[in-house]
């Protein structure tokens, strides 16, 4: 009977196996499509409007396409005008920040994964649940303490080098979940064979932990960096239109004159999201993969 079982398991997910088709399967394509519609409809209006002149992008003709294509508006959103902020500052800000705060929380939450999943200490379990906290913490609960603390403290210059420091603190608790669960899959004998041979803590780490971590530092760095480019809250507390990332020039692109021209800021929007895109769309399959990576204890 299992024989059979397995035989017919085998023969379902041959690569030249046909997979069975009815009105299941045609619901479920349905849904699927309807879905991918509902998704790609923002897009469509963004991709448009960025593309008309100031005739055309208004709220009632905005699911129209544009009666002449320009692309003056992303001209404006990038480099800026007389009413038009530039967003080409923002975008370079935005890439001084995103990359250390990413590669700095990675390494700060993969060496605390390490310790939580390899190391054990007493009460690390409290302690890992109680570092888990700040996940659940709202940024709006803690804001106006952290802004009293970071004025009194003032060891940071304002702009950037502040927003780098509270990204790698804030990114901590989940950095340091992502890698424990991923690491707990590691078997525990290669850390055991490297502590006979000699190795301590940080030799171990460098050696034989770090090399297995490709997956986890990519999951990592992926979640990192759309997390830390797309925030706003922080960059406004702590930034300015001189020293903000994108999130704050965007938002005075689309504030920037009293008759708001709609095809600057939806070229500006494009614009902030290409670099998210592309990280996905190059890393997608390696984010998934090491999502799975760490999903099974070996």
């Amino acid at each position: 009977m299992a024989v059979a079982i397995e035989d017919r398991l085998v023969a379902r997910t041959a690569p030249g196996a046909r997979r069975p088709h009815g009105p299941a399967s045609a619901l479920r394509f349905a849904l699927l499509l309807l879905s991918c519609v509902l998704i790609l409809i923002p897009v469509y209006v963004l991709i448009v409007t960025s593309f008309k002149g100031q005739g055309d992008a208004t709220a009632a003709h905005a699911w129209d396409l544009p009666s002449r294509w320009v692309a003056e508006n992303w001209k404006k959103a990038w480099s800026g005008d007389v009413a038009t902020p530039a967003q080409a500052p923002g975008v370079l800000r935005s890439l001084t920040l995103v990359v250390p705060a990413s590669i700095l929380s990675a390494l700060l939450g993969s060496m605390n994964g390490y310790v939580f999943a390899k190391w054990r200490f007493p009460y690390s379990n409290l302690v890992f649940t109680f570092l888990l906290f700040g996940m659940f913490l709202p940024y709006q609960a803690v804001m106006v303490p952290l802004v009293e603390l970071m004025l009194r403290v003032d060891v940071l210059p304002s702009g950037i080098p502040q927003l780098i420091f509270l990204h790698v603190v804030y990114g901590i608790p989940i950095t340091t979940l992502i890698f424990r669960n991923y690491y707990a899959s590691i078997p525990q004998e290669l850390v055991e064979a490297a502590r006979v041979d000699g190795a301590g803590f940080f030799r171990t780490y460098r050696s034989v932990v770090l090399p297995n971590s490709v997956p986890g530092f990519v999951v990592v760095l992926i979640w990192q960096f759309t997390s830390i480019w797309n925030d706003f809250l922080f960059a406004v507390f702590f930034t300015n239109a001189s020293n903000g990332p994108v999130t704050i020039t965007l938002n005075n692109l689309a504030q920037g004159s009293i008759l708001a021209n709609y095809g600057a800021s939806m070229a500006g929007a494009l614009i902030a999201s290409f670099p998210t895109i592309l990280v996905y769309i190059l890393l997608g399959r390696y984010f998934i993969g090491g999502l799975m990576a760490g999903s099974v204890k070996a």
